[in-house]
């Protein structure tokens, strides 16, 4: 009860209808042709441990990390059969390192486990596995087996859709419900990344450059 009193005195965002939004959406996917997910990968395995290193860290330093880490652990089993000490030295950087490091483990060992040595493909498996949550399953589905069945809600997505008016919503899985209500299945797919790539060069959280926006004549600039 306490928390439903506390979501009355949330601020209201103006709402955007959906005709000004997909107006909005096909201005950014237009304004950033070549938006893809920033974090790089060989495999569904290197997606999976990055997405856990990428909690609260940028992509940037998950990017400059990955390389030692697969350099040091080329495989599944070789993540496996280390200790959780050994992993969490080499991806400190990327912050809260010893929860990560035992989420990998977890992770891997379950894979093995359950999957046969394979990251799964289904979003019912992706979010058993330790430090994977719905956006992250979104990222895997979508980027290694070519399957959109939501769309990925980060910081970002959250934020943004927020200040343009796509959603009310307090939470990422309720904002994805929303998204997902307001935009053909065709877009899901480049919402994430369009959001992301505006969030970081435009859209920023701390001092937008409304001035240099391309929807500014469009988004209701929610604050």
């Amino acid at each position: 009860m306490k928390n439903e009193k506390n979501t009355n005195k949330i601020k209201r965002y103006i709402n955007t209808n959906k005709a000004d939004a997909q107006k909005i959406i096909d201005i950014l996917i237009n304004y950033y042709p070549n938006a893809k997910c920033s974090l790089n990968y060989n495999s569904p395995l290197e997606l999976t441990i990055a997405l856990i290193l990428a909690a609260q860290c940028t992509d940037l330093r998950v990017n400059q990390t990955t390389p030692l880490f697969f350099q040091k652990f080329p495989n599944i089993t070789s993540i496996a059969n280390a200790d959780e000490k050994s992993i969490a030295d080499i991806i400190k950087s990327c912050g809260f390192y010893k929860n990560k490091a035992s989420n990998i483990k977890k992770m891997v060992n379950l894979v093995i486990d359950r999957y046969n040595s394979a990251i799964p493909n289904t979003m019912e498996d992706l979010i058993k596995l330790n430090g994977i949550g719905r956006k992250s399953a979104n990222v895997i589905l979508q980027e290694c087996f070519n399957t959109i069945s939501g769309i990925a809600v980060d910081t970002h997505v959250t934020r943004i859709s927020r200040k343009t008016g796509f959603s009310n919503a307090l939470t990422q899985s309720k904002i994805e419900q929303d998204l997902m209500k307001k935009f053909d299945k065709k877009y899901w797919s480049k919402i994430n990344h369009v959001l992301v790539y505006h969030g970081r060069e435009i859209c920023t959280a701390r001092k937008p450059k409304c001035d240099k926006c391309p929807v500014n004549n469009i988004c209701p600039k929610n604050d």
